[in-house]
């Protein structure tokens, strides 16, 4: 099993969580998304990153290798086992991905709509914050995929030039603290992102 990866990408450092928290056995490539390798471009008709290739299998979108990894290896488990549980599951991360990754892509772009896209992503992440603080993991007592997904948004807030203070960044911080703490997490980051925040 091989996994391309940007390794400054947040969507390709969720798949890496997903990796880390299965101690899945994956050869991890650095790749560069201007640059794809070859093996990715026979393989993806986007030629994007995050690509995993299980022998005959290709996947390149990032949520839907997250949900294969995790039926594929279902110890530990990051969707719940009641279907109505795991499709809310399901709703979050999409949400997360449309309302925050959008608004941090959009940062990473520059330009005029980033100096908005920073401010509607602090006041999101502001609003959330009773979510943070309510249970240890994201509306969850486990650790689990949507958890996978904020672990690396919130772990680029410095780059993406956004603050949450007062209560609320205190909600924020604690509950990122969490997830950056987490053995998994921390063998999931490349060189790249831990000079995000050195």
């Amino acid at each position: 099993m091989t996994l391309f990866s940007d390794p400054r990408d947040l969507y390709s450092h969720r798949v890496r969580v997903v990796i880390a928290e299965k101690n899945i056995a994956v050869d991890i490539v650095d790749a560069d998304p201007l640059h794809v390798p070859e093996d990715v471009a026979e393989v993806n008709p986007y030629g994007s990153l995050p690509t995993l290739l299980d022998r005959e299998l290709a996947l390149y979108e990032s949520r839907i290798i997250m949900e294969y990894l995790d039926e594929r290896f279902p110890h530990p488990p990051l969707l719940p086992a009641d279907p109505v549980a795991r499709a809310n599951t399901r709703l979050l991360v999409h949400r997360v991905e449309r309302d925050w990754y959008r608004l941090a892509d959009t940062i990473m772009e520059g330009g005029k709509a980033a100096t908005r896209a920073r401010k509607e992503l602090r006041e999101g992440l502001s609003a959330t914050a009773p979510v943070f603080s309510a249970k240890p993991f994201f509306m969850s007592d486990e650790f689990g995929l949507v958890d996978a997904s904020m672990g690396p948004l919130l772990w680029r807030l410095a780059v993406l030039g956004v603050e949450i203070t007062g209560n609320a960044g205190k909600a924020v911080n604690t509950y990122a603290k969490r997830l950056f703490l987490r053995e998994a997490f921390v063998r999931s980051l490349s060189e790249a992102e831990k000079e995000m925040r050195s």
